[in-house]
């Protein structure tokens, strides 16, 4: 990856202080899209002034590290291991943008780390943050770009890296819309570590410096799936039944549980006694599709640690950090976000655990994983919630083919892992060169 030097970028002002005037005035809407969000899940209120740079801890030096959410938690686990265990130089610093990831922060590291949501990006609201942390480098993770941090990094020269970077065709296009805004911010990165060529290839074509861009592969693939996850997977397998047929439907979004559970009704029309474990993506959604669930199904949900019996159609897992575990009780995995337009979810997760894996046709966010998978033939995609339903009935009656499915799904894993210890070696050779002046 090429040396980090500051150069003169050409920052389009008029763009950019029209792109600084709008933040600002969106800034109330911000606030009160907080409050919105919190009647549901009260931790959106929390910390507030933290959205404006007021952060809490207050380093000489540090190591940053923004993750977004969960998912792009999830997946900078190893690596952010990894750097605890070899840089005893500054304190870890880990921001994201939503209560869910900084659960998961804190589940993985307690205090190991520090974490703070980020801020807003306004001037004032990073100016306050960089000036209380003072980070020596920042690691983005996939593609979190914001003009106003690309831009005061810069000018304190932070060198800044985008690491397990994705870019969809979609959100090129996007991007080319404001190539003014776009080709300073990738000009600014002081390297991109790409998931695929593709990934890569749509970074150079909007302006980014093609000798600080490496194809590294994701950091996804490299996920270990530890022999705790897979213990609780069989205790729970064993308090829902060993006998009966059991799928889940994780990270769903609104507009498609009513999909899923037509799905299931169909299922159960010749199967009664299926068993579906239904996990919304978004917390604050938990109380409404539980709601929905109990007019048409005996339901229990995984907080309330009431015993399941034949006549309960679903098991709502409304719980925090243990959707591996709900994977690994199950017979066929169906992964949401993907029955609607919203891009897909992590495939992976129930690959690692060999799963037949269902998805619906909008995978605009897993491109890459997706194809890898259907060519190995480990996915099968369906179109709606009679397909879905058509294919369920079709697993159930075949276990030969779901194990093959499995089978295939895990192989996908197994042979595209390496992309950890690559963005790892990045990652070494940027502290190097901070630390060497």
């Amino acid at each position: 990856m090429a040396q980090f030097n500051e150069h003169s970028l050409d920052w389009n002002l008029s763009v950019f202080y029209l792109y600084r005037s709008l933040i600002y005035l969106a800034l109330p809407l911000l606030f009160l899209r907080l409050l919105w969000r919190s009647i549901r899940l009260p931790a959106y209120r929390e910390r507030l002034l933290e959205r404006l740079g007021f952060s809490s801890y207050r380093f000489d030096k540090s190591l940053w590290i923004h993750t977004v959410s969960e998912g792009e938690t999830i997946a900078a686990i190893p690596l952010i291991e990894i750097i605890l265990k070899e840089n005893n130089t500054w304190p870890v610093m880990v921001t994201t943008m939503t209560p869910t990831g900084a659960d998961r922060v804190s589940a993985a590291f307690g205090h190991l780390v520090k974490h703070a949501y980020l801020p807003y990006d306004t001037t004032g609201a990073i100016q306050r943050f960089l000036n209380r942390t003072n980070p020596q480098i920042c690691l983005l993770m996939e593609t979190e770009l914001w003009p106003n941090l690309l831009h005061l990094c810069g000018k304190r020269r932070i060198p800044v890296y985008l690491l397990n970077a994705r870019l969809s065709e979609k959100s090129a296009r996007g991007y080319r819309r404001i190539v003014k805004m776009t080709k300073p911010m990738l000009q600014s990165l002081a390297g991109i570590a790409a998931q695929s060529n593709d990934d890569a290839r749509r970074f150079i074509s909007l302006g980014t410096f093609s000798d600080r861009v490496t194809v590294t592969g994701n950091l996804k693939f490299d996920l270990q799936i530890s022999s705790q996850v897979l213990s609780k997977g069989f205790i729970l397998r064993q308090e829902l039944s060993q006998d009966r047929f059991i799928w889940i439907a994780a990270s769903t979004h609104e507009g498609e549980e009513e999909m899923v559970l037509a799905a299931h009704e169909t299922l159960q029309k010749k199967y009664p006694k299926a068993l579906l474990i239904l996990v919304p993506r978004h917390p604050d959604r938990f109380a409404a599709v539980t709601k929905r669930c109990r007019q048409s199904f005996k339901t229990i949900c995984r907080s309330d640690q009431n015993a399941v019996n034949e006549g309960t159609g679903i098991y709502l897992g409304d719980t925090m950090g243990e959707l591996l575990t709900l994977y690994a009780a199950a017979d066929v995995a169906f992964v949401g976000g993907s029955l609607i337009p919203t891009g897909g979810h992590n495939l992976l997760e129930p690959a690692m655990l060999s799963k037949p894996i269902l998805t619906g046709p909008h995978l605009f966010n897993f491109a890459e994983i997706s194809q890898k998978l259907l060519t190995a033939k480990g996915l099968i995609k369906v179109q709606d919630g009679a397909d879905l339903g058509d294919q369920l009935l079709q697993l159930i009656d075949d276990a030969t083919l779901r194990h093959q499915l499995g089978l295939n799904a895990k192989q996908v894993v197994e042979a595209n892992r390496g992309a950890l210890e690559k963005q790892m070696n990045l990652v070494r050779a940027a502290l190097k060169q901070v630390l060497s002046g």
